[in-house]
Parts: structure tokens; sequence; C-alpha cells
């Protein structure tokens, strides 16, 4: 059976290359009638070339616009950025199913991003790295001084990431489209590849390798990499391998949500005292990057839902081996998007979440409507409205609560809270101090890990200190 066919994004940056750009686009364009390709669409990023290479594309340009199933993106850097901006500016035109990155020196052959392509629909992949050490029909024979640098670049990759990649430094990196463009690339220049690299493991990627052709350059040809990008490279692994920067910003606070899962810690206090709690058919609204799922976990029956795709494909990951985990999606204000199981569910666990939306009353009552008699939905909301700060709005939250208010908001939805908890009273000045006094819209990074540090130490904090909790923990009993 033929896969389907898949759109294809191609970013290709271009400093330059007046003399084989024009060449290189019409060999990408050819692609296009290869089956496996639905439609091509070509973004092309002049990076701020003054060699004559602006005029080469806008002329490519022209003549695509008569070509069936190829559209055409060209922009233009003022001046010249380094690869890894232009990248990061192709990033924002990407559509189709895939992106990939394709080089306009004519060192790789778009004849082989078919195969690449081919992958994500087989193989159900996130990243297909083109790479130029496995068997292949051919390759210029080159460099060895190069061919040692990559493989040294690509061992020292590979302990970080633990991956088994054979080639990092590929030019040719396709990526899911919905997942490349959720990644903050930060690199400007060559650096780019082992960030993508090391941002994608942390990303728990579905990564692959296919062999392709290599035709390299000469410096006389216009080569532009040396040994002092390799070292860079190496810098960078350090850098991008301590950073937990692997989302862009965006208005469901992804990166703080990432920052939290280096507190694993914390994440197990909060899953002990909520365990008591939870019975064994249950829903979790919100999973995001399942910081807690994993902790929970396992049950009878367990939904992780989200509405970010993004997330779901993470916890996903590996849930083909847990019949009981299903990962499935979910908006809590849109009672139509609730799985409803034979039975329904005896705990809803909804934590961090109605404090996002607008209409948290009708969002409790579509939890509801999927308990069982005498079920429980479990919530965890933030504190204190007058906390609200610039951490808040960050993080798109529409209100903090109070006892009263969730007394309330339980009575309107037709349920009756059972118990109510006081979660992480120290964590309090934490974010006061953050959102308040600093005026912050995300945590350090240092303050994530000194929190996971005290984290053994919290529940005893939590019974002595005369502050009010961060969070309320409410059990709420279906009325």
């Amino acid at each position: 059976m033929r896969p389907r066919p898949l759109s294809l994004s191609a970013i290709v940056p271009v400093y330059n290359e007046r003399h084989f750009v024009g060449e290189a686009l019409k060999r990408l364009a050819a692609i296009r009638t290869d089956p496996r390709i639905r439609s091509l669409h070509v973004i092309v990023v002049d990076d701020g070339s003054k060699d004559g290479s602006w005029e080469a594309i806008r002329a490519f340009k022209r003549g695509a616009r008569r070509t069936g199933k190829l559209s055409v993106t060209a922009v233009r850097h003022p001046r010249n950025r380094g690869k890894g901006a232009a990248i990061r500016t192709g990033q924002e035109y990407a559509t189709g199913d895939v992106t990939v990155i394709q080089d306009a020196d004519l060192e790789y052959d778009p004849r082989d991003l078919p195969r690449l392509l081919e992958v994500f629909a087989t193989e159900d992949a996130d990243a297909v790295y083109g790479s130029r050490f496995l068997s292949g029909p051919h390759r210029r024979v080159l460099y060895f001084r190069h061919q040692l640098g990559n493989k040294l670049l690509t061992f020292f990759s590979n302990v970080l990431t633990d991956l088994n990649l054979t080639d990092m430094e590929t030019g040719y990196k396709a990526v899911r489209t919905g997942l490349f463009r959720s990644i903050l690339i930060e690199s400007n220049d060559f650096r780019l590849e082992p960030e993508l690299t090391i941002k994608l493991a942390k990303r728990r990627a579905r990564m692959y390798e296919v062999p392709i052709r290599y035709a390299g350059r000469t410096y006389e040809e216009g080569k532009k990499i040396t040994w002092r990008d390799g070292v860079k490279a190496l810098w960078a692994m350090a850098r991008f391998a301590a950073s937990d920067a692997t989302y862009r910003s965006d208005s469901r606070g992804s990166e703080n949500l990432e920052r939290m899962g280096r507190a694993p810690r914390y994440n197990r206090w909060m899953a002990r005292t909520l365990r008591p709690f939870v019975g064994s058919r249950v829903l979790e609204i919100g999973a995001g990057t399942g910081n807690l799922t994993g902790v929970l976990l396992p049950r009878k029956l367990y939904y992780a839902t989200d509405v970010n795709p993004e997330y779901l494909r993470r916890v996903g990951v590996g849930a083909a081996d847990r019949p009981y985990l299903k990962v499935a999606h979910c908006d809590v204000t849109d009672s139509r998007s609730f799985p409803r199981p034979p039975g329904l569910f005896d705990t809803v666990l909804c934590l961090n979440v109605i404090e996002h939306v607008k209409d948290d009353a009708r969002a409790l009552r579509n939890i509801r409507s999927v308990l069982a008699p005498k079920g429980r939905a479990v919530l965890l909301v933030p504190n204190l409205p007058r906390l609200y700060g610039t951490l808040d709005a960050a993080v798109g939250h529409q209100r903090r609560y109070t006892e009263a208010a969730i007394r309330s908001l339980a009575r309107g939805a037709g349920m009756r809270l059972e118990v109510l908890l006081p979660f992480n009273r120290l964590g309090s000045v934490a974010w006061w101090l953050n959102g308040k006094v600093l005026r912050r819209r995300h945590f350090g990074l240092g303050q994530v890990w000194f929190l996971n540090i005290i984290a053994p130490v919290l529940p005893l904090l939590d019974r002595v200190l005369p502050l009010p909790p961060l969070s309320l923990i409410a059990v709420l009993r279906r009325r």
C-alpha cells in the first residue's frame, strides 16, 4: 500500500550563492512531481546577499507562478545574520505537513527528499535526518578532516542526547511542521545544527535517519564552514544541553511548563498529595507534557488529554505499550470533545486548567457530565487574587481563587466541596517576588532547580509556615 502523499515546506537559506541558487531551486522544484509529495512550498530566505543572489531568487519566483503543486515565498534580510537567523525567519512561513532545510549550494540532492518524506508517512516520525555516512548510492570524496570533525561532533552530541545518530551536522533535517514551529531557535549561525538536534531530543521526538547523496564543495567553490564553526558547535552543545528553552513563547506558557519538568521531586510531592483522591478510571484534563501523568500511572483506565497537539504527541510516546493509557484531544470548555467511555470516570483531574478559561462554571459543568455517580473532580487552582501579577498574565491566568469562590463554583455545577487542601505555602513568596516585585514573565531555571532540591521538606513547611498557600487542591463530589 502506497503511503499517503504529504505537503512539504522547504526553507532555503541563501547567502552569496548567485552561481548556485538558481539551479538549486530548479532542482528542488522538480521533486513536486513525485507521488509522495502532495504540494511543495519553497521558502527562500536571502540572508543579506550582495552578489546578485536576490535577482536569481526573484527570477525563479516569477517562473514558478505558472507551476502546479508549487508555491514560493521569498524573503530578504537587509543584512547578513547567519543561517540560524534565516531558518528562524523561514519558520514563520512553514505551512506543510513537514518542513525541511535545503541549502542553496548543490551539496545536497533534492531527489533524496521524497525518501525522507516517506518515513513520516510510514513510521509516524517526528524528525528524519539525511545521513551522509550511511550507505548511499554515491558521495563525493573530499576532506578527511571534515569527516573526522563531523564524526567527533556527532559523538559528543550523542553523548549529551543519548541518541545514536550517524550525522548530526547534516544539512538535511526534516521535521513535522507543528513540532518545528514550536521549537525556540536561538542560534544565528551554524550552531543551529546541534541546537535543533538537542532540542528535538529533549522534546522526545521520534527520530530516524535515511542515507543520502552528498556532493561536497571545496573552499575554492565557495564552502563557508571552517574549524571555528566546529569549536562554536561544541560550546553550543554544552549551552543547549544545560538549557530547557525548547518551546517558543506562547499563550499556554509552554516554556514554564517545560521548566517545571526539571523539578521531578516537586511533581512527585504533588502526585503523593493527589493520589488518595485518584480512583482507577481517570480523565486528566490539561496533561501538558506529562509531568504528573507518568507519576500517577498505571490505572485501570487513564485518559491523558490536552488541547495542544504537540503536548499530546509527547505524552503519547510509549502509549502503544500501555493498553490502559489513552491520549486524546479534550477542550474543557467544549463538552463534545470529552471522551465518554462506558461507565464514565470515577476521577477527573483538572490541575492548573480552569483558571485559564473565561467561563470556569461551564468548564466545571462539563467535567461533572463525565463523572460516574459519586465520582470526584480534583482541581488544583492558584490561590489568592492579590497575588495576581506578570507571571499569571504570562501563563494565561484569567483569575486566582479563594475558598469561597470554589464553594460557589461547585454549587453552580451541581457538586459539593468535599476536601480543600493548601498546597505549597513557600511558593507564594517566590510567586509574589517574581510576579509582583520583579515583574518577571517566567521562572528562572536556577529557581526551579532550587525548588527540586528543597521539595522533600516542602510538606513539612506546609504544616508549619504561617503563609497563604500558592495553590488550593479542591476535591469535589458529584451530588
